[in-house]
């Protein structure tokens, strides 16, 4: 059993070693047990870890609450969400405050009409501990809703639908479903995404309203273990798209919306390496692929005839634009676009074959097309934020330029973007690449490397990590705080070149440019190393966990978040979740040259005895993603040999899954803890208390 918690020393996990073997190498693992999630002894063994965890930070209850109460201020907990019309209501969500989850709402032809409730969170939410709401999707004819919902944090839904001219729910359930779905035509059908055991979604099913779902009929199953599926519903509403995706090949079949028991036709069939995914525009099909072009391309295709030979060029590459999503309107397509390693939007006018940048007030920026549901409308939604400004929905007439603000984001107190300041800054790392580094702080912080600071990175699956808004950073920057984003590679911020560079064989320049980051912000006087914290989540994690190992002697503080630290094990076993679809962005271990590389920067088999910087982990026992085990076993390796006297934590949610406490008051709790966690090892004087937290 796990000893008992001490004032003076934290949980020890029993050593009970076992023998991993692979390509002939021998690993022994001491807490390999620690996967038993059946095992009461696992299960006391994180309660007392969590229990010493509180301990720890028993001293900063008063400054959580502060730090929460700052939070709660800031963001207006009572809000509505910016409203869509289509089809003649307005369509929004609100919260209220005391309440964690929306309601989502709507009112037939004004908004000064009776609101009706389409689906409360909160109802849905009670008497369960978590609650997660998957997807909501309204039936053309806006008489139904299909809403998904999940229980435990395991991403496994119950799929239900609501008659919204009763508000009540047909006796139609299904279970364990995925993400995933699209209405038929006449509002009667609706697909369904299943996953099998590794939780991979390989199934799209048909159901058919008041039919006992026995009766459900198989519609596509994808084999290939590397490969998911998802169905969706183009904007016209006229096709279901049926696509099957992995990390580096895609291939996508439709449906006429209004013939929903058709054999899915083959658009283009899959080809390894080439990625396209599809929307319907008049007489055809807009697609965005990267078939002959490296950072993707626009091409259209007719109905009859959708394969590549039948492609014919709207957008071209472009040098230094990766073009990433499209946002598909009668006259009109948006398309995402990322160059000079900003979210960027651009309009492409299908009368003219003109193509426009939609202008910004900021140099740095990030925009992406947002909610606006009306393919025939020349006017699109899209969203607009920075590291100052909060966020903003806008509309845009395609065809006049003509914008208008319908909402930006309230913040409480007395905020003004004016008193902090912005700035882009190049380190550069091993191999002679500048990696850009976004940061921002309060006006006035000196550059004498006495600031606290936070440096955040993540670096994987083409994912950037974008300058947003987030009011709860105010709590740092207004303690002196500098708040830095490495946009590291392996990430999306700088075209496909930049993921490719960080994937694979590459994976190690994810680290190095992460600590070139770290780095710079000292060099430059932002900060020191016993004023440097680090944070990641997830594939984050990871990227923490190895820039520990590697240089523990540039951070004084980490949080890493249910973190991808035992990476080389995991990848091994092709029964876990994921583990297979994911051999196209990491390497597949069972291959000797990924092993051996894998295994010198997974966190866990490398972790040494160092001078570590405090760690706060956090796990979740229901994590399909990562889990909770990674970190539990990487922090219970890293006790026994870290040589500095500073503390080493690992919160686990019981209850909860991948995406953390369930519920925004949970959340911004969370953070409270978190941020609380980082002042107190960085010893940063609190504002609010006028002394030193050390």
């Amino acid at each position: 059993m796990a000893e008992p918690v001490s004032p003076i020393l934290p949980p020890e996990a029993a050593r009970r070693p076992a023998l991993l073997e692979a390509h002939g190498d021998r690993r022994i693992d001491p807490y390999f047990w620690l996967r038993q999630r059946a095992n009461p002894e696992v299960i006391a063994y994180l309660d007392d870890e969590n229990a010493y965890a509180d301990m720890v930070m028993a001293g900063t209850r008063p400054l959580q609450e502060r730090i929460y109460r700052e939070i709660t201020s800031r963001i207006k907990q009572s809000d509505t969400s910016a409203p869509s019309f289509f089809k003649g209501y307005w369509h929004y969500t609100r919260t209220v405050e005391g309440l964690n989850y929306e309601i989502h709402c709507r009112r037939r032809g004004s908004m000064d009409a009776p609101e009706e409730v389409e689906l409360d969170g909160n109802a849905l939410a009670d008497g369960h501990e978590y609650f997660e709401l998957g997807y909501v999707e309204r039936s053309p004819d806006e008489n139904m809703l299909a809403y998904a919902v999940d229980f435990s944090g395991k991403e496994l839904h119950g799929l239900r639908f609501r008659d919204l001219r009763t508000g009540e729910d047909l006796d139609d359930v299904i279970e364990s479903v995925y993400y995933g779905g699209a209405w038929s035509a006449d509002s009667k059908m609706f697909f369904y995404v299943r996953p099998d055991g590794a939780l991979r979604p390989y199934q799209v099913w048909r159901h058919v309203l008041g039919t006992p779902e026995e009766d459900d009929a198989l519609v596509l199953q994808e084999d290939d273990e590397r490969f998911e599926l998802n169905v969706e519903l183009t904007k016209s509403e006229k096709f279901v798209i049926l696509s099957s995706t992995s990390q580096m090949t895609s291939e996508c079949r439709y449906l006429r919306a209004d013939k929903p028991h058709a054999e899915p036709v083959m658009i283009e069939p899959r080809r390894p390496g080439v990625e396209y995914s599809v929307d319907h525009q008049g007489d055809r099909f807009v697609i965005l692929t990267n078939d002959g072009a490296r950072n993707f391309r626009l091409v259209a295709a007719p109905f009859n005839s959708p394969g590549k030979e039948s492609w014919t060029e709207i957008v071209p590459e472009r040098r230094g634009v990766r073009l990433n999503a499209t946002d598909v309107h009668a006259n009109h397509v948006v398309l995402g676009q990322r160059s000079d390693g900003l979210q960027r939007l651009e309009v492409l006018d299908c009368r003219t074959g003109q193509l426009h940048v939609v202008e910004q007030p900021d140099q740095a920026y990030t925009a992406f097309a947002g909610s606006h549901p009306d393919y025939d409308s020349a006017v699109m939604r899209f969203f607009y934020t920075s590291l100052t400004a909060p966020w903003t929905a806008l509309d845009y007439n395609m065809d006049t330029g003509e914008r208008t603000v319908v909402k930006q984001q309230p913040v409480g107190g007395e905020y003004n973007r004016d008193d902090y300041v912005t700035d882009r800054v190049w380190a550069t790392s091993h191999d002679g690449v500048k990696v850009p580094m976004s940061i921002v702080h309060r006006r006035g912080v000196k550059r004498d490397g006495s600031s606290p600071a936070l440096l955040y990175g993540y670096g994987a699956y083409e994912m950037p990590s974008d300058p947003m808004f987030d009011a709860a950073r105010l709590s740092l920057l207004d303690r002196g705080f500098v708040y830095a984003i490495a946009h590291v590679r392996g990430g999306g911020e700088m075209g496909r070149e930049w993921y490719e560079d960080g994937k694979f064989l590459n994976k190690a320049n994810t680290f190095k440019d992460f600590i070139a980051c770290a780095r710079e912000l000292i060099a430059k006087g932002y900060t020191s190393p016993e004023h440097l914290a680090i944070r990641g989540r997830s594939a984050g994690g990871l990227l923490i966990g190895a820039v520990m190992n590697e240089a523990p002697e540039l951070f004084a503080c980490a949080v890493a978040q249910v973190p991808f630290v035992d990476a080389l094990t995991t990848m091994l076993d092709s029964s876990l979740p994921l583990t297979v679809n994911e051999y196209e962005e990491w390497g597949d271990p069972n291959d000797v040259e990924f092993y051996e590389y894998m295994k010198t920067y997974s966190p866990y088999e490398n972790i040494r005895p160092a001078n570590y910087p405090a760690l706060l982990a956090t796990g979740a026992l229901n994590d399909p993603r990562v889990p909770y085990w990674e970190p539990a076993k990487w922090v219970a390796k890293l006790r026994t040999v870290a040589q500095a006297e500073r503390p080493i934590l690992l919160k686990t949610l019981m209850g909860s899954g991948h995406s953390g406490p369930s519920g925004r008051y949970e959340s911004w709790r969370e953070e409270a803890y978190i941020t609380a966690f980082v002042f107190d090892q960085l010893g940063v004087l609190d504002s609010t208390a006028g002394q030193t937290l050390a």
